[in-house]
């Protein structure tokens, strides 16, 4: 038995060779544990290991890891994707060891749904890799109406600023944005 463990969209296969006994058969369980500030979470799903087939009973049996893709989504109330696309502005030190990214929403989608979904939390970048969060958001209000949010999100070590790159690289493939360098 194989176990699968799913969080949100992203699913990964786990096998490991000391979890199995000579017959086969996977001895340990599979656990889901929750993504801190996520409400998914989870839950385990049990595969019967296929028998082999002639040609492969010679071969042993290798794990193969599986990985879902998971469309890149910016969210302010989390489970509500927003559907308008920002201007992003990112900013970052000489020597690399920190930035900024500030995200200019005009008239974003969450307005004309948060009341009836709930309130905005923070800015949520959501990728196959997991969750990036920040709480630095604020609305622009024009005449007493709701006109933007500007969010910003700050990265204090080159590995937050990769992290983050690879995460506007496959949203601006979502969303064909394209960088222009000043």
């Amino acid at each position: 038995m194989a176990c699968v463990r799913s969080i949100g969209s992203l699913t990964s296969l786990t096998h490991s060779p000391r979890d199995v006994t000579r017959s086969g058969i996977v001895v340990s369980s599979c656990s889901v544990l929750p993504i801190k500030g996520s409400s998914f979470t989870g839950s385990p799903v049990s595969l019967p290991r296929g028998q082999p087939s002639s040609r492969t009973a010679l071969r042993p049996w290798k794990p193969v890891p599986i990985t879902m893709m998971v469309k890149p989504a910016l969210q302010f109330i989390q489970g509500t994707d927003e559907m308008t696309i920002p201007d992003v502005k990112l900013t970052r030190s000489r020597d690399g060891s920190n930035g900024m990214a500030l995200f200019s929403f005009d008239q974003p989608s969450v307005f004309d749904s948060s009341g009836e979904v709930g309130e905005i939390t923070g800015l949520y970048m959501i990728d196959e890799e997991g969750v990036i969060q920040s709480t630095d958001v604020n609305a622009r209000f024009v005449n007493g109406k709701p006109e933007g949010i500007v969010a910003k999100h700050i990265m204090r070590t080159p590995k937050e600023w990769d992290r983050f790159m690879r995460f506007m690289e496959r949203y601006s493939d979502q969303n064909g944005l394209q960088f222009v360098k000043k």
